[in-house]
């Protein structure tokens, strides 16, 4: 018998205390929703995914808790979603397994709860050690709250535990930024999720962009943060991997992993998006409308795409440049039978001319000069 393709699961928990100024995610503030019926859909929903052959035919190597924040949810409730998904799918015994937090919505005896059901990594929403800026864009919690997280998570028995930052806020400085980076590395954390502030449409900060009534840092104060961040980690033991994330030896994000080499996941909740083996369904945005659609055994999907092996190779390629390692044109040509040189033509010669990719052994890469405006780098090979 053939061994089991490999895949991740991934549940969506939409509920926060607030929204963030900046976030465009699928997330909602908690109000009149019930945490109740939507944990009891969740369930359901994962009961009858887990009977599809495509379920049964593939063992899954990583569990990530998204949201919204999934620590809204109480920890015996996520640890019963936890049990419910290795008791129906072919779970592997060493899965990654993520649960995101904010600072204000755990303690010890919740991350605790969580470890001993078998969440093995934590994702602390920090985005900045600054009281002033934390405000400003609407997070609720504390500079304090956020060290007493990550310190607590670590004395519950976590040993691979990720910290989200931002760079790029309004009215921060580069020693703002200097202060707030200099303080994770201080709580040894496992990996750093470091991401530019982006003003995505929908948030309040796009608007309040349009409107001209939001102070940013300028380029150059941007880039200096950001080649501060990339002279300050290495030494004190991260390495960059991808584009926005940097780790210690062995503690990448192993889901994430699997997502930039356009692998195949389940997705759980509102707002999720699965991806089987080049079928791509995207669950409804609405919780109260997909609690209502699992309840009365109704498909909970929007939209429903297959993708052709040709967009499935663009894919590939663009998620897969996000990697510092890059991606390898002998594994490309094999998957789909197609030659990265031979199919992009002269736009990839011109980004090559532009000394923003390279080809060094038939792999590809985005060069140093790339990295900091990969996503318009990228645009030219969708």
């Amino acid at each position: 018998m053939s061994a089991r393709p490999e895949a991740g699961l991934y549940l969506h928990i939409p509920f926060c205390r607030s929204k963030c100024d900046y976030c465009a995610f699928v997330s909602y503030p908690l109000g009149r929703h019930d945490l109740t019926d939507y944990c009891t859909a969740l369930a359901k929903e994962i009961k009858k995914v887990s009977t599809l052959d495509w379920s049964r035919n593939h063992r899954f190597s990583t569990i990530f808790i998204g949201g919204g924040t999934p620590t809204i949810v109480e920890a015996a409730s996520l640890v019963h979603l936890l049990d419910l998904l290795r008791s129906h799918f072919w779970v592997d015994d060493q899965a990654e397994i993520t649960v995101e937090t904010n600072p204000n919505t755990v303690h010890s005896e919740a991350l605790s709860h969580l470890r001993e059901g078998g969440v093995n990594r934590l994702s602390i929403g920090v985005q900045t050690f600054d009281d002033a800026i934390l405000t400003r864009i609407g997070r609720t919690h504390t500079a304090a709250q956020a060290i007493t997280a990550a310190t607590q998570a670590r004395e519950s028995g976590f040993e691979n535990i990720n910290l989200d930052l931002i760079f790029g806020l309004p009215g921060q400085t580069l020693s703002d930024w200097q202060a707030t980076l200099t303080q994770a590395i201080n709580l040894a954390p496992d990996h750093l999720s470091i991401y530019q502030l982006s003003l995505d449409q929908g948030s309040r900060f796009s608007e309040l962009a349009d409107q001209g009534a939001l102070t940013l840092p300028d380029e150059e104060e941007e880039a200096e943060m950001f080649e501060f961040t990339n002279l300050v980690l290495p030494p004190n033991g991260f390495e960059r991997y991808e584009i926005s994330n940097y780790s210690r030896l062995g503690r990448q994000c192993r889901h994430n992993l699997n997502y930039w080499d356009n692998g195949s996941y389940l997705g759980f909740g509102a707002g999720s998006v699965s991806c089987l083996s080049g079928l791509r369904l995207q669950t409804t945005p609405n919780p109260d409308r997909y609690t209502k659609c699992i309840t009365q055994d109704l498909p909970p999907y929007i939209e429903a795409e297959s993708l052709a092996p040709e967009a499935r190779f663009r894919e590939t390629v663009i998620m897969g440049l996000r990697l510092i390692t890059g991606i390898d044109g002998n594994l490309l040509r094999e998957r789909f039978g197609l030659d990265l040189r031979e199919y992009y033509g002269t736009i990839l010669e011109n980004l090559i001319h532009q000394d923003l990719l390279r080809f060094d052994h038939n792999r590809l890469y985005l060069t140093e000069r790339a990295l900091p405006i990969a996503n318009q780098v990228l645009a030219e090979l969708v």
